[in-house]
């Protein structure tokens, strides 16, 4: 049992590396202890109480919110948006945005950084601040769907972020999807398209969109899909897709043989990166979103404050229900 000499001294231990800003070092010279033990008292003081930190959360902000879904989703980050409107231009340039600032504060200038494609990236690009990083690699991790000439086409996006960045860029000079299984495999023989799909697979960062397969999505509006080839994908339960690898309500994978015709990282592989960021929001990506959360497919989330809180709602009530049960 401790006694009133031996709480005296935690307390002033405590004062002094808490308060005075001593060193563990300057702490042990002063009391005649050695480091290690300034650290088991310093432990033991946090232990028994002597000390307890608040941490207080900025006003105004959705710091506690963040909190608790990187908790209860087991993510690495979450980034809440508080748009100032709704409406989905306005909502697209504030995810973008966040999302920018969440990727570049992550590096630092040597890393393989791997992109997808579509308008959410577009907006996360042209948030970008210019860096000089040239031993970094930006790689595009699915073969370029769409128009080439689009904003949002992979290639574009890899290219415009290599220049911002001062970093190298690796494109994909295949399609994203081709006519069949044979095209595909006789383009995976090529070494360039191999060995970026290579270092994309060992990418320290990804910064991917989240879709939902709709008829208003740009899978069907860019011509990437047939209306006939997203309802059979929807048939076999398809919410979302990252990359154009469709998944179901749980995260998992959707068996469809486009998967034979996509040129690309498949969820398998995408899942393996350290650091999976997915950016997404608005109400018509919830189910999206939630299915990407439920099958561990990213662990970075930028969303925006409504979605998030039905997020937290949701998953609080499972937690209560599974309790009464």
């Amino acid at each position: 049992m401790a006694t009133t000499a031996d709480k005296n001294l935690l307390y002033k231990i405590a004062r002094a590396y808490y308060e005075d800003n001593l060193t563990q070092g300057e702490i042990g010279s002063r009391f005649g202890l050695s480091r290690i033990k300034v650290s088991r008292l310093l432990q033991q003081a946090r232990d028994e109480k002597v000390v307890q930190i608040t941490i207080l959360p900025p006003q105004n902000s959705n710091a506690e919110l963040e909190r608790h879904l990187e908790v209860l989703y087991n993510l690495n980050e979450v980034v809440v948006v508080s748009p100032s409107s709704y409406n989905s231009p306005i909502l697209l340039q504030e995810l973008g945005a966040a999302a920018a600032d969440c990727l570049q504060r992550c590096l630092q200038g040597h890393e393989v950084v791997g992109f997808s494609w579509g308008n959410t990236l577009l907006s996360v690009v042209d948030h970008l601040t210019p860096q000089n990083w040239p031993e970094m690699k930006i790689v595009q991790v699915i073969g370029g769907l769409g128009r080439p000439e689009a904003e949002v086409h992979g290639t574009d996006l890899t290219r415009r972020t290599a220049q911002i960045f001062g970093a190298k860029p690796r494109m994909l000079a295949s399609p994203g999807i081709v006519p069949n299984k044979l095209v595909r495999d006789a383009l995976l023989t090529d070494p360039q398209i191999s060995d970026t799909l290579e270092l994309a697979a060992r990418a320290d960062v990804l910064l991917l969109g989240i879709g939902r397969p709709t008829g208003g999505s740009a899978v069907l509006q860019s011509g990437i899909l047939t209306a006939d080839e997203l309802a059979e994908l929807e048939g076999l339960g398809a919410v979302g897709d990252i990359a154009l690898r469709f998944f179901d309500r749980h995260g998992c994978a959707i068996k469809h043989e486009i998967n034979d015709r996509i040129v690309g990282l498949d969820l398998a592989q995408i899942k393996k990166a350290p650091r999976i960021i997915g950016a997404a929001g608005g109400e018509q990506k919830y189910e999206v979103i939630r299915a990407a959360l439920a099958g561990g497919l990213i662990n970075v989330l930028i969303t925006d404050e409504r979605t998030a809180l039905k997020l937290k709602a949701e998953k609080e009530e499972v937690a209560a229900a599974a309790s009464v049960n």
